[in-house]
Parts: structure tokens; sequence; C-alpha cells
């Protein structure tokens, strides 16, 4: 399927989509030293969130989708240089309101990250006059 959606998105920042599915997609982004906050390379939850976030975006996959809200739980801590890969599945289809529920894994299969992303499709884009 084609991306419609958020294409001129950093992979170095927000990652690089695996695959893009009807509702479904996952997206893999390579932690950086760059992203560590500390001396034992712990990684900036904001990272996980907009990997996360991105994968949201391309679950719903239209050019104007915005993200309103999100419930999340950050579930395990990340290190620098670790894969992570993002799992997201759109699970409420209410018309121009989208719920998409998005899990991320470490590279050993451990879940990091969960949580609900509230997405809207706006009749044009955000930043259009």
């Amino acid at each position: 399927m084609e991306q419609r959606t958020h294409r001129l998105a950093s992979g170095r920042l927000v990652g690089r989509p695996v695959r893009i599915g009807e509702g479904r997609v996952e997206v893999e982004l390579l932690t950086t030293e760059e992203m560590a906050v500390d001396e034992y390379g712990l990684v900036h939850g904001g990272f996980t969130f907009g990997l996360a976030d991105y994968a949201a975006m391309l679950a719903v996959n239209e050019p104007t989708v915005v993200l309103g809200e999100a419930e999340v739980r950050f579930l395990k801590p990340v290190k620098a240089g670790e894969l992570l890969r993002a799992k997201a599945e759109l699970r409420e289809d209410l018309g121009r309101k989208k719920v998409v529920w998005v899990e991320v894994f470490n590279e050993g299969g451990e879940k990091v990250f969960e949580g609900a992303f509230h997405c809207y499709v706006l009749e044009k884009h955000v930043l259009a006059r």
C-alpha cells in the first residue's frame, strides 16, 4: 500500500516503515547515542513516543491526519543502540476520528510501550489557510 501521509518524516528520528497495510503498519527505529539522556544510554521517551505516533499516523494513512490525544504507558527503558519496532492497528473508525492501538517492542521482543492514539482526519491540512 502507498504511503499517503507524513512522507517527509525523518527515518532517523521517527523510524522507517517496514510494512504498510490497510489499517496496520510496522515501523522500525534504530535508537542512537544522540537520543540518550545520560551516561547509561537511556533513550528519552520522546523518541519512543515519536515512533509510536508516526506508526499511528501511517495506520490511518490520510494526508490530513493529526494526533488529538494519546493514552500511553512506558513499560521498559530503552537503551541507545536498540532497534525498536512499532506495530500499529486501526481499532476504531468513527468517520473523521480514528483510534489506533500501538505497541513498541525492543529487538528482544519485549514490549516497551503501548497506547491508544486518537487521530483526526481534517478537511484540509492543519497549516493550510
